[in-house]
C-alpha cells in the first residue's frame, strides 16, 4: 500500500508588498477577456476594488461587478452571481475581499462549470469539473480562502454553513498584498488573525498531519504570536501586516493538506444560525476544544509550546498543553476577542441544534477524537 501524500496549492501565488501591481501581465498571459468581479458593497465603495479595476482596464480586460456578497455568503449570493456571470458572457472571475467574496466566487465558479444547486456540492469532492478560472485578490490575513480547496456557503433555509472541500475549486492565481490590508479595523484584524491561528493548531493536532504540514503550521503559529498583536494595535504597521500574510499562507498550506477539526465544525454552526464572524467564533472555541484534544493527544502540544516560546524542558506533554491553551486565551484577550457567546446573542435553547449540526460538519472527522452530542453541548456551554 502506498504511503504517498497529495499536496495541493494553486500553481501561482503572488505575495508581498506591492504584488498587486504584478497581476496585469498574468491576466494577459492567461488570455482572459471578461471578468466577473465578486466582492461586497463596502469594498466596492472603497479604493481597493478600484485599484483592481484599473489593472483590468490597463490589461484591456472587460468586467462586470457583483457586489452583493454577505459576510457569511449565502446560496442566493452564489446563484445570483452565476446569473450575472452567464448574462454578461464572462470567461473568468476576479474575487476581491476576505473569506466571504473568495468563498462566494468559488461557489459561483463551480456552478458555472458543473450546474445544479450549490447545496449539491456540500461535503468532499462532489463536483466533476474544474471551476472557471479564478484570480483571487485577498484583503485580510486569516481565512486562506484565496488558495485552499475549502469554501463555505450558508444555506439560509436550514441555517447551516455548508462546507465544501473540493480540489476543483482551487484558484488560478492568488494575490496577497499586505498594502491592501493596512488600515483595517482592529476587530477585523483580530478575528482574521485568530482564524489563521485556529487553522494552524487544528492542522497540527489532526490525525491527517504529517511532516510538511506540521512544519508550515508551526512556523505560522510562531509568526502569529509575534505579529498579530502588533497588527491589531497599529493597522498601518506594514511589517506586521506582511508577516501575517506569510503566516496565513503557511497555515493555509497546512490545513489545505492536513485538514481541520471540531473548532471549525462548531464555529460553522454559530455562523449559520447567528450570522456571527467566523474568526471570532473560532477564537472563542479554540481553547475549549483543544483542551479536550490535549487529553487524548497531549504530545502534539509540546511542539506548539516551543513555537510560541514556552520553555518545555522538564515538563510533561500535558503541562505543555496546559500552557499552550493558556497562551491562546491570553492572545485572544490581548487582541480583544469576546469571552461569552451570550454577549453575541447565542441562546442556550439552540445548543442542541448547534451540537447536532456540528457532528454533521465536513470538518468534524478531522478531529483527534469524535465527541458525543452531549460533549459538544458542554463545550458550547463553557463559553455561553
Amino acid at each position: 500500500m502506498s504511503n504517498s501524500r497529495v499536496f495541493t496549492v494553486p500553481s501561482t501565488n503572488l505575495m508581498g508588498r506591492g504584488c498587486l501591481g504584478d497581476v496585469g501581465p498574468f491576466i494577459q498571459e492567461f488570455g482572459f477577456k471578461k471578468a466577473l468581479v465578486v466582492t461586497d458593497r463596502f469594498l466596492n465603495s472603497s479604493g481597493i476594488v478600484q485599484k483592481v479595476l484599473d489593472i483590468l482596464r490597463d490589461a484591456d480586460v472587460a468586467f462586470v461587478i457583483y457586489d452583493e456578497v454577505k459576510p457569511n455568503p449565502t446560496t442566493k449570493n452564489v446563484h445570483d452571481g452565476v446569473a450575472v456571470y452567464k448574462d454578461n458572457g464572462c470567461d473568468f472571475i476576479v474575487s476581491i475581499g476576505g473569506g466571504s467574496p473568495q468563498d462566494a466566487a468559488k461557489g459561483i465558479g463551480i456552478i458555472v462549470t458543473n450546474g445544479g444547486h450549490i447545496s449539491d456540492y456540500e461535503g468532499v469532492g462532489k463536483s466533476q469539473h474544474k471551476s472557471v478560472p479564478l484570480v483571487a485578490v485577498n484583503t485580510t490575513a486569516g481565512t486562506s480562502a484565496e488558495y485552499t480547496i475549502n469554501y463555505v456557503i450558508t444555506d439560509e433555509e436550514r441555517e447551516v454553513k455548508m462546507v465544501m472541500v473540493d480540489r476543483n475549486s482551487l484558484v488560478t492565481l492568488s494575490v496577497n498584498d499586505p498594502e491592501l490590508m493596512t488600515g483595517k479595523p482592529a476587530a477585523l484584524t483580530a478575528a482574521t488573525g485568530m482564524d489563521a491561528l485556529t487553522h494552524a493548531i487544528e492542522a497540527i493536532v489532526t490525525p491527517g498531519a504529517y511532516t510538511v504540514t506540521d512544519a508550515t503550521a508551526l512556523a505560522s503559529v510562531e509568526i502569529i504570536f509575534n505579529y498579530l498583536p502588533r497588527a491589531v494595535r497599529d493597522g498601518n504597521d506594514i511589517e506586521a501586516r506582511e508577516q501575517m500574510v506569510y503566516a496565513m499562507f503557511l497555515t493555509g498550506i497546512a490545513f489545505n493538506n492536513a485538514g481541520l477539526g471540531y473548532v471549525h465544525a462548531m464555529a460553522h454552526q454559530l455562523g449559520g444560525v447567528y450570522d456571527l464572524p467566523h474568526g471570532v467564533c473560532n477564537a472563542m472555541l479554540l481553547p475549549i476544544v483543544e483542551r479536550e484534544n490535549a487529553k487524548r493527544n497531549p504530545e502534539k502540544f509540546r511542539a506548539i509550546a516551543k513555537a510560541i516560546g514556552i520553555e518545555t524542558a522538564d515538563k510533561t506533554d500535558a503541562q505543555c498543553a496546559n500552557e499552550v491553551i493558556e497562551a491562546i486565551k491570553g492572545l485572544a484577550k490581548e487582541v480583544g476577542i469576546p469571552e461569552k457567546l451570550s454577549d453575541l446573542g447565542v441562546a442556550e435553547v439552540d445548543l442542541d441544534k448547534l451540537a447536532e449540526n456540528s457532528m454533521k460538519d465536513a470538518c468534524a472527522p478531522g478531529n483527534p477524537f469524535i465527541p458525543t452530542k452531549e460533549e459538544v453541548i458542554e463545550m458550547f456551554k463553557e463559553i455561553l
